[in-house]
């Protein structure tokens, strides 16, 4: 199997505030594509992120989206300086830094640089 490319899926409560959150927190400028009603396509680094407007319960494990930064601590600076509530900074020295937080619809997030 020859992989070329890769669509994270996440539920959200309201399609245009999720938009809005997500374009705020990963300083998103190319438009968003529509490939059905109620579901938006955003380009994320090298993955799409597809948002789908559909009650986000849960059931089974939680899906934790983790994306690579190169600098996990100065992305920590700027999202909690937009206000965002995060988990702590954590260092694994040698090897990553990373931090946890949630969407307004309680997808799990995380953002991760290595330091080895």
């Amino acid at each position: 199997m020859k992989v070329t490319s890769a669509t994270i899926g996440l539920p959200v409560r309201d399609l245009a505030a999720a938009e809005a959150w997500y374009r705020r927190v990963f300083e998103l400028t190319v438009p968003a594509v529509e490939p059905a009603p109620g579901v938006i396509e955003i380009v994320l680094g090298p993955i799409d992120l597809q948002l789908s407007e559909e009650p986000p319960g849960r059931t089974g494990a939680q899906v934790i989206l983790r994306l690579g930064v190169p600098d996990a601590s100065a992305e920590y600076r700027r999202l909690t300086g937009l206000g965002l509530t995060l988990g702590p900074l954590e260092h694994v020295p040698g090897v990553v830094d990373y931090v946890d937080f949630v969407d307004p619809d309680g997808n799990a997030l995380s953002l991760y640089s290595l330091n080895g």
